[in-house]
């Protein structure tokens, strides 16, 4: 409405002048023409004034009538508080004078200014209409009727603003307009149409009446004709208030005509003003016309929003937006959004598809376990529905490539009737279990399901792996019997030469027969492998089978053979190269080919100077040359081992191999030193009696026979009585031990030391107290009877104390204290599995110190053995992963992380596939942090801490992306699917900052 300014002076109406020439004017005619002057020239303080004086001064009735109204108008103009009232008064205490009529509409206006419109109406309705003129009446029934309108009384209104449209007055234009607004509001639709189309007409409301028109049309339902008239309107209008309506109007007729292509550009066109906002039933349309126009990320922007609230239209929008996303090629989206709606109830036909799709889509994507359950769902909710044939095919995909097996083996299990497709899936995913658990040292476990799968003998080569696999089962489980009977299993099968299985069972087989000294049985199954290996694509332990072969040669007394097979591993640079020298100089040796033993043995040295055979080997050919009488070669090399090694259980018998070198070199005081050594500092040594006669011959040629009667006493003391007993005694408590009466054998064991307190089985003894105190898992116990037998000096018994005092003190997270036993461990190990558990503890108690770069050498050495365990090369590429974050290496870090996904379906990779999408998540890249979930994550969901950990991630990484919507059905569904409650309460936490 324009605003209607009070210009009481202006008009004619309310004032007329009584000026005269001033040369006639005197005195009070003079007073009044100033107070006038005043009142016309907007000095209204100073009129006021003037005519308040005027009131005191002797007055005609018509002058005292001018001087009150003059002075109520002049208070009234000020906003004096008593303005009202005196104008007020003037229409009781002049009531048929003019003035009274020019009172009460100067009140209706003022009061109208003011916004207390019932009070103007009541004013306004005082004027007498008959004595004003037609501009002033038109004003005073517009004003009225803006007043009833302002207070929502249209049907007044209307009554006022009909007249004002026929009055041709500056007040005409409002009066349609508003009569149109009013008609509109009173759904009197026609008339509506036509008081608009009248207002259209004056250039002041022609931008307005196009949206009111535009409405109207939308109102009646009438699409065509709100097409036709805002279509050209808003293409030659460019002043057009709310524009944006109109386009929303537009977009709203052309979706109900099925126009989607317009009503796609409208919608668009509203957005992009960024003004107003979309209704959520809106939105959906919106999101409808894009799909339609197959412009699918446009139609996400709009159904993504509906699609937050949980009722029928948010559901319908999820179901929209899970197809829009499968057009985008982005499934994991789609799954979301299938998933949300197949989680609302209000439209059970789209519950329906929905779940079918997200079961069919989880399984396309390779999330198997999610398949299933969506699967079993549907099936379960519609028997009858109408893609049951469908669902069940899928479903036997889904239960043979699931992770998660012992899901879909209890699924399986509560099957009544299990098709030939279904049975064929149990076989497998039981099958898959049983490597799970062996995998995780669960070996009893294992076995159980190898049994499993082994009983639905539908694919005859699983049947043959798992025979195989539970065969090394029992032998990572310490029961040979029943792995060599599960192996024959396998080689009694009628295999081809080249089945895998069989060729695997070749290798363990040969183990376990040399295991149990069944040599030539081991000798056959070693050659077999080594045969076979070579013609096949199966992971090779050629090089350890050629060295297990050469032993079994050895062993044999079959030399040729042994050495051959030596030599060759040393052509072939065997990684074990250096034992082989050291077995190819025993072996020649053996056949007293010296010289050439003595060459092998060098080369040996020379080519491995820091061999863990080196003790062997120098000792060896300390030995030869005592053989061929080469006494000062042979003392030379037995004093390069106790000079070199002090801490070698080849200690005691270098000394007694030096001190007959000696001997022979008539170097007595040497020998006499050398079996004194031997007496003091290993008096529990198997050859203390051979160093007793030696010292005895040695002092005599000395004359010194007198000091032998000392070292004499000191030995029967060390090895004192009955040793038939004493031999007796001691296997008794080993054979406690062995079988696993440790608490016996611990009570055993003490009687023997407090029988024979100086036996040469002291230490051997005191390990088997340690080793049963830490099998009862008395680990104080254990680690005390340990640093005891640290302290007895060189043994092989102190090697392998030293290995369990570094093992008990990491358990104990000891670490610092760990470490320098675990570098002791590793210099004296015999085997790669020795080297890897000191290794293996040096990593980890490295990382749990912070010193990451020590933690990631280590990491290093246990990779290049190989896998001693099933998840000795996972654990260590996920600790040299972890150490290079730690160091801010991130690069390195990930590519070591990524090695570790590719390799391995272990706990390792479940973590490693947080901590790589983590460190993406924290650099900002939250897209390919969410890509390399979705590409992971299935093959580790039984990790159900780190499988939840992957999807809280997830959540946070679309939180970061401005997906709320896929964020909260993300969440949503860790909530309903965890088992780990710390990620359901994670879930939860994050879920709640969402909404």
């Amino acid at each position: 409405m324009r605003k209607i300014l009070l210009l009481f002076i202006a008009s004619g109406f309310f004032y007329q002048a009584k000026a005269q020439s001033g040369l006639y004017q005197t005195g009070l005619e003079k007073k009044i023409d100033d107070a006038y002057e005043l009142f016309d020239k907007h000095h209204y303080s100073a009129s006021k004034l003037e005519f308040e004086n005027l009131k005191e001064e002797e007055l005609t009735p018509s002058q005292r009538i001018d001087v009150d109204f003059y002075h109520a108008v002049s208070a009234l103009k000020i906003e004096n508080p008593d303005g009202p009232s005196l104008v007020e008064n003037i229409t009781k205490n002049y009531p048929t004078d003019p003035k009274a009529n020019e009172a009460a509409f100067l009140l209706g206006d003022y009061y109208f200014e003011k916004r207390h419109y019932k009070v103007a109406i009541e004013k306004y309705n005082m004027v007498n209409v008959d004595v004003v003129s037609l501009e002033d009446r038109s004003k005073l029934y517009f004003k009225t009727g803006y007043a009833y309108f302002q207070l929502k009384d249209y049907a007044n209104a209307a009554r006022y603003f009909d007249p004002v449209k026929k009055m041709q007055t500056s007040y005409t234009g409002d009066g349609y307009y508003y009569a149109g607004y009013v008609a509109m509001e009173l759904q009197k639709h026609d008339q509506a149409i036509a008081d608009f189309k009248q207002a259209d007409r004056y250039p002041e409301y022609q931008p307005k009446v196009p949206y009111m028109l535009s409405e109207l049309y939308y109102r009646q339902q009438q699409y065509d004709e709100l097409i036709d008239y805002a279509t050209p309107i808003i293409q030659s209008r460019n002043n057009l208030d709310r524009k944006e309506g109109i386009y929303l109007l537009l977009a709203e007729a052309y979706y109900e005509r099925r126009d989607f292509n317009n009503a796609a550009t409208y919608y668009d066109a509203f957005s992009k003003t960024g003004r107003g906002n979309m209704s959520r039933e809106q939105m959906y349309k919106a999101g409808v016309a894009q799909f339609k126009v197959q412009k699918y990320q446009q139609s996400t922007d709009y159904f993504k929003k509906v699609a937050l609230e949980n009722d029928r239209l948010g559901q319908v929008s999820s179901y929209y937006l899970g197809h829009s996303y499968l057009k985008l090629n982005n499934p994991q989206y789609a799954v979301t959004s299938f998933s949300t709606a197949y989680k609302s109830d209000f439209d059970s036909n789209i519950q329906e598809e929905a779940l079918f799709n997200f079961a069919k889509l989880n399984l396309e994507k390779g999330s198997f376990q999610e398949a299933i359950n969506a699967m079993d769902s549907y099936l379960q909710k519609y028997p009858q529905g109408q893609n049951v044939a469908e669902v069940e095919n899928l479903l036997s995909d889904a239960l043979i490539n699931t992770n998660n097996y012992l899901r879909a083996i209890e699924h399986i299990e509560r099957m009544s009737n299990k098709s030939p497709r279904i049975r064929a899936a149990y076989q497998k995913v039981t099958y898959y279990q049983g490597i799970t658990y062996y995998r995780n040292k669960r070996y009893k476990e294992a076995i159980n399901y190898f049994d499993k799968s082994i009983a639905y003998p539908v694919d005859k080569s699983i049947v043959h792996e798992a025979f195989f696999w539970k065969a090394e089962a029992y032998a990572a489980g310490d029961n040979t019997k029943e792995a060599i009977r599960a192996y024959e299993q396998v080689t009694g099968m009628r295999l081809t030469s080249l089945d895998p299985a069989l060729i695997r069972s070749h290798y363990g087989l040969g183990y376990a027969y040399f295991n149990t000294q069944q040599y030539a049985k081991a000798e056959n199954q070693f050659r077999s492998y080594i045969d076979k290996i070579k013609k096949s694509d199966v992971q090779s332990y050629y090089d350890d089978a050629v060295m297990r072969l050469g032993d079994c040669y050895y062993i044999q007394k079959k030399f040729d053979n042994a050495l051959s097979t030596f030599r060759r591993a040393i052509d072939d640079r065997n990684p074990a190269a250096d034992y082989a020298h050291y077995m190819a100089g025993v072996v020649l040796n053996f056949q007293n080919r010296n010289r050439e033993a003595i060459a092998e043995l060098d080369r040996g040295l020379s080519r491995y100077p820091n061999s863990r055979f080196k003790d062997d080997i120098v000792f060896q050919k300390a030995q030869i040359n005592m053989e061929e009488s080469n006494y000062a070669e042979a003392r030379q090399g037995y004093s390069q081992l106790i000079n070199q090694s002090p801490n070698s259980p080849f200690v005691p018998f270098a000394l007694e191999g030096r001190a007959i070198a000696s001997y022979s070199l008539k170097n007595y005081d040497q020998t006499i030193n050398d079996y004194k050594k031997i007496l003091d500092s290993y008096p529990n040594a198997t050859n203390a009696d051979a160093a007793l006669v030696g010292l005895q011959e040695a002092l005599s040629l000395q004359g010194r026979s007198g000091e032998f009667s000392n070292y004499l006493s000191d030995y029967k003391t060390a090895n004192p009585g009955n040793e038939s007993l004493q031999s007796i005694e001691f296997e008794a408590a080993k054979n406690l031990f062995f079988n696993q009466s440790y608490q016996e054998s611990i009570r055993a064991f003490e009687t023997y030391l407090k029988s024979y307190p100086n036996s040469g089985q002291k230490q051997e003894a005191n390990y088997f107290i340690g080793d049963a105190y830490y099998r009862l898992d008395q680990k104080d116990q254990a680690l005390q009877t340990f640093y005891d037998l640290e302290g007895m000096g060189a043994s092989s018994q102190r090697a392998k104390a030293i290995q369990r005092i570094a093992e008990i003190e990491f358990e104990k997270k000891n670490y610092q204290k760990a470490i320098p036993y675990f570098i002791s461990s590793s210099k004296v190990a015999r085997d790669r599995i020795e080297e890897y558990e000191a290794y293996k503890g040096l990593m980890t108690a490295y990382y749990e110190t912070s010193k990451f770069d020590s933690a990631s050498f280590y990491a290093d050495k246990v990779i290049a053995l190989g896998d001693i365990t099933a998840d000795a090369e996972a654990n260590a590429l996920l600790i040299k992963a972890k150490s290079l974050l730690k160091t801010g290496k991130t690069a390195a870090a990930q590519d070591e992380l990524m090695v570790l996904l590719n390799e391995s379906e272990s706990i390792q990779g479940a973590e490693a596939l947080y901590l790589l999408s983590l460190s993406f998540h924290e650099s900002g890249n939250f897209t390919q942090s969410n890509e390399t979930i979705f590409s992971f994550s299935e093959k580790y969901a039984v990790y159900d801490y780190w499988y939840g950990k992957c999807f809280v991630l997830l959540a946070k990484n679309y939180k970061g992306l401005n997906e709320n919507f896929q964020a909260k059905a993300t969440l949503e569904s860790v909530i309903e699917n965890a088992k780990n409650e710390q990620i359901i309460q994670e879930a939860k936490a994050e879920l709640e900052a969402i909404q």
